[in-house]
């Protein structure tokens, strides 16, 4: 009788289609993002957004208000650039915008992401988390909301064989 192989099985935490987040290197401990599978990079609504240098690395100063449809809290940040995109929004409307790298905090687990600084004012959540922020470190269910810090059972993934 062949030995029945076993594989190893990563357990991805379940997302809703909203959740609460932290940023905490920028000192934002709770903002509510829109889960979008369908938008490729995440973006953070920011303004008062100035570029500057400081020993030879560009920086970005920048103004978060995290609670929607509040002007307080005031969160002030700064961050490195490490890139700058021409992001095409939903609505078709094409846009420079800056790109930052930070930890995003999420059901107890600690990632790095990349996120767009943008006006998103007039927009419902202040805070848009894409599919590359997703990819390969949860699973989203487009039916629930607020799942990261609820779910209790999370589902069992197989880990993606690599090629030889």
């Amino acid at each position: 009788m062949a030995k029945r192989q076993t594989t190893k099985r990563a357990v991805k935490p379940v997302l809703g289609w909203r959740e609460w987040v932290a940023l905490p290197e920028l000192g934002i401990d709770a903002i509510k993002a829109k889960v979008d599978t369908g938008a490729r990079t995440s973006a953070l609504h920011a303004y008062k957004i100035t570029p500057f240098e400081e020993a030879g690395k560009r920086r970005v100063r920048f103004t978060v208000h995290p609670v929607q449809r509040h002007k307080l809290p005031v969160v002030e940040c700064v961050a490195d650039v490490i890139d700058e995109r021409l992001v095409t929004s939903s609505s078709g409307f094409r846009e420079r915008r800056l790109v930052i790298r930070t930890p995003l905090e999420i059901g107890g687990r600690t990632w790095p992401i990349e996120i767009t600084l943008t006006d998103r004012d007039e927009m419902s959540f202040r805070m848009l988390l894409g599919r590359q922020a997703l990819r390969r470190k949860v699973l989203v269910d487009p039916g629930r909301s607020y799942r990261a810090d609820t779910a209790t059972t999370p589902v069992p993934v197989k880990k993606p064989r690599r090629s030889p």
